[in-house]
């Protein structure tokens, strides 16, 4: 069954603030493509909107993705805070390279190399701290970043 048509009826400052958010600025594309489906969608003033595909087409979006910015702006209740991204509480992945592990690989690189290596090397840092259970994986590359935030060279 299909819903209650909702009308999206702006007025004059929320058409102004979108057409600005849409028009000056480096934003998120996004929102910037969510502005501008609600500004497609925007009956006030007699305009007659595009349907939903067309406005999709349009923008060069999904036809889902003008359903779920309808439903966000609707939902947000003023276009400030439609135009707002939500933050994450907690990110979606906790660091596995932790204070504790960079100082372990920073007091690792700079020690003394091992035995029958003339200096440490990134590969050799990221096996010898898997080797020492300081972390369970690391990429050379991830040791190279670290030692580089810390102004630290192998050379």
């Amino acid at each position: 069954m299909r819903g209650k048509h909702v009308k999206i009826a702006l007025g004059a400052d929320e058409r102004n603030e979108l057409d600005r958010y849409v028009k000056t600025g480096n934003r998120s594309v996004m929102l910037v493509n969510r502005a501008k489906v609600i500004l497609e969608l925007d009956e006030a003033d007699g305009r007659k909107p595009l349907k939903q595909e067309q406005i999709a087409e349009k923008i060069g979006v999904s036809r889902q993705a003008v359903n779920d910015a309808k439903q966000a702006y609707m939902a947000a209740g003023c276009v400030t805070e439609f135009l707002k991204r939500k933050k994450r509480e907690t990110p979606p992945v906790k660091p596995k390279i932790t204070g504790e592990v960079e100082a372990h690989i920073i007091a690792l690189a700079c020690g003394p190399a091992p035995e029958g290596h003339a200096k440490w090397g990134v590969r050799l840092l990221a096996d010898k701290s898997i080797e020492l259970n300081y972390i369970d994986s690391i990429s050379p590359v991830s040791v190279h970043r670290l030692l580089k935030k810390h102004n630290l060279s192998l050379t």
